[in-house]
């Protein structure tokens, strides 16, 4: 049990603060998931203001309320009121102290980036699983004892959600945990009150600047996991690791925000500490060299993958430069490395005794698309074709439609487009405009590529022209 007033210690800006009580239930941002004895975080959101539902809150028990108004405007409340700058940013920090700082009583790996985030950080989990290992990632939560199906698919949960997650792997005697940290969940500041230890960047490319507005604010947006890693807790003999791709383009920014130590790696950048060279790719996997120099010494090892692509070799290069920073054999990491099968929804091929191979894979912005054609393209016999699947989602960033219509045009030898999520956007619009860009550059309606705005319909007739040998890989949030 704790009371409002150990809660909102932590808490950034709080304006006011009118009573105390006991707080005997968790936070809540939603009066439908609000306990007896919880408190009621009311926000403004997009569409309904948390503070038009108060009252409802205080009929069914909260003890207190955090919101953004002023204290006079609930005068009459029953309960005590807390007035904060952002109720949103609150949340998180109200979360974790109702929950006892269950980050601080774990080693938290916190991974970032445009496209890569789930495969990296099941990899790393898969590589550390001596270390009572908790995931927190897109596909689902392993808390210890027991996997959870998220639910989640496309974002990071609500910070009351991941707090819970974290109290219930400490609970179960987690050590470390691996967290997928979405551009969205860091800028809502669903991610505060998380202590990290160790922060991975996959990349940063052309994605949700729908919501962020500018690459730049989206890069900003990542940024935050950085910036939380300098000024989070410290935990006794766990120092602040930052390991950033190399070659990536922003690679620089996120070095310059402080760390105890900063890893990075690359492909191409011969200055990165860890490089991949060698490089073989077969239809089977990839194998490669790693070669580092950290502190005048060097050293190389194998590493052999069933993944396939030069994005995962980027991925495995994350997850391997993040194992190496835990007591355990390179040997090793490499065995559980070389293990790993596929990824869900990642990749993941699909096996229903046709003569074809089908593919499925997440890859929902245009250079994740990119990866993914190019991967099956490395994977195709000669003379086979590529049957690419896929849509773009409604109410989000227009600008991808285009561009990944234009990836498709240049890669797949035919390709279908369909519905991905077209929420409350026209379907037929959304088409028009992908289909508008594969004519732009060289496509041709019925030759090239055809419109089948069911989805189902849509993959069922990418397998039914399939021929044996061809490749149809589905993309987006299909799996």
């Amino acid at each position: 049990m704790k009371t409002l007033s150990e809660l909102i210690q932590n808490v950034p800006d709080v304006i006011r603060v009118s009573g105390d009580a006991e707080i005997t239930a968790p936070v809540a941002e939603s009066d439908a998931d609000l306990q007896p004895g919880g408190v009621f975080v009311a926000r403004p959101g997009l569409s309904v203001d948390g503070h038009d539902f108060i009252p409802r809150a205080i009929a069914k028990g909260a003890a207190a309320i955090v919101g953004e108004r002023d204290i006079a405007d609930f005068a009459q409340s029953a309960v005590p009121y807390v007035q904060v700058k952002n109720a949103q940013e609150s949340t998180g920090y109200l979360a974790a102290a109702y929950h006892d700082f269950p980050s601080r009583k774990l080693v938290v790996i916190g991974v970032t980036g445009t496209d890569g985030k789930t495969t990296t950080s099941t990899l790393i989990y898969k590589m550390l699983t001596p270390f009572s290992m908790g995931l927190i990632s897109t596909i689902l939560a392993d808390i210890g004892g027991k996997v959870l199906d998220t639910g989640l698919h496309v974002t990071t949960p609500s910070a009351p959600q991941i707090q819970s997650l974290l109290a219930q792997m400490v609970a179960n005697d987690r050590r470390v945990v691996v967290l997928e940290m979405t551009s969205h969940g860091l800028a809502q500041g669903r991610l505060n009150g998380i202590d990290i230890d160790i922060a991975v960047l996959t990349n940063v490319t052309h994605e949700h600047l729908d919501y962020h507005g500018s690459f730049e604010a989206y890069r900003v947006a990542k940024g935050r996991m950085f910036e939380m890693l300098g000024r989070s807790y410290r935990k006794p003999n766990q120092p602040k690791i930052s390991v950033i791709n190399g070659d990536d383009p922003s690679a620089s920014y996120f070095s310059s925000f402080p760390a105890d130590r900063i890893v990075t790696y690359g492909i191409y950048n011969t200055k990165a500490q860890y490089l991949a060279t060698e490089i073989e790719y077969e239809p089977s996997g990839t194998k490669f060299i790693i070669r580092f120099e950290e502190e005048g010494y060097k050293d190389y090892f194998r590493a052999h993958t069933q993944l396939v692509g030069e994005f995962n070799v980027y991925n495995c290069l994350a997850a391997l430069e993040t194992a190496f920073c835990f007591p355990i054999a390179s040997g090793r990491i490499a065995q559980k490395l070389a293990d790993v099968q596929s990824i869900p929804g990642r990749m993941e091929r699909i096996d229903e005794g046709q003569d074809f191979t089908a593919i499925v894979d997440f890859a929902h912005t245009p250079n994740a698309l990119r990866n993914a054609l190019q991967a099956a393209t490395g994977m195709l016999q000669p003379d086979k074709k590529l049957i690419a699947v896929f849509g773009s989602a409604g109410l989000r960033d227009i600008e991808k439609r285009r561009l990944m219509a234009e990836v498709a045009a240049e890669l797949a030898d035919f390709t279908v487009l369909t519905a991905e999520d077209p929420r409350t956007e026209s379907l037929d619009g959304i088409l028009q405009v992908m289909a508008d860009a594969m004519v732009a550059k060289g496509g041709v309606e019925g030759k090239t590529f055809i419109r089948v705005p069911d989805r189902g319909a849509a993959l069922y007739q990418a397998c039914q022209m399939a021929h044996p040998g061809d490749i149809v890989i589905a993309c987006g949030k299909g799996h």
